[in-house]
C-alpha cells in the first residue's frame, strides 16, 4: 500500500532511499534483475542487467539497448522493480523508470540511459535463511573490449 510519505506495511516504514552500504554494492557491478511489464502482452518482464550504478541514495541508473524490450516497456510503463541479491539478503528496489538519454553519446553500441526514482527498498529474502554467496558472472567476450566498454557506459550513467 502506498501512502504519503512511502510505502508501509503492517508493522513498519519501508525505506525510500539507499544505504550507503547498499550503494557501495549497486556500484560494485553487480548482476542485477530488473522487471518491467511487458508493452505488448502487458505480463511481467524480468532481464538481467550489470550497467547499473546508484547515482545518488534516491535513484538508480542503468543502460540497456534501445531498441530493447526492457526499453520499450519503460518507455509504455514506467514502473520497475530492480532485484538485487546483496549482503545476505534480496532487496526488491521499486520505483519510477524515465529515459534519460535515448542513444548516450560517445558509446558506439546504441544504448539508453535510464534512470529509477526509488520510491521503496523492501527485503524480501524468505524468512529464516541468509543468502551465503552472492551472484557472479564473467565476461565471455573479448575481455579488454568489454572492461572498455564498461568504463564508457559506467562513466555516462554517473555523469
Amino acid at each position: 500500500m502506498i501512502e504519503k510519505g512511502g510505502y508501509h506495511t503492517m508493522s513498519k516504514q519501508i525505506p525510500q532511499e539507499l544505504s550507503q552500504e547498499q550503494m557501495d554494492f549497486m556500484n560494485d557491478k553487480p548482476l542485477i534483475l530488473l522487471s518491467t511489464i511487458d508493452a505488448e502482452s502487458n505480463t511481467p518482464n524480468t532481464s538481467a542487467i550489470s550497467w547499473v550504478k546508484a547515482h545518488t541514495p534516491t535513484t538508480i541508473r542503468f543502460a540497456v539497448t534501445n531498441n530493447s524490450r526492457t526499453a520499450a516497456n519503460v518507455k509504455a510503463n514506467p514502473r520497475v522493480s530492480l532485484t538485487m541479491i546483496a549482503l545476505g539478503t534480496v532487496y526488491s528496489i521499486v520505483g519510477e523508470a524515465h529515459i534519460l538519454e535515448d542513444k548516450i553519446e560517445g558509446i558506439a553500441m546504441p544504448l539508453s540511459k535510464i534512470e529509477v526514482r526509488i520510491e521503496g527498498v523492501f527485503e524480501s529474502m524468505f524468512w529464516g535463511a541468509a543468502i551465503t554467496q552472492n551472484p557472479a558472472y564473467e565476461k565471455t567476450m573479448n575481455i579488454d573490449k568489454a572492461i572498455a566498454l564498461d568504463n564508457q557506459v559506467f562513466a555516462a550513467l554517473l555523469s
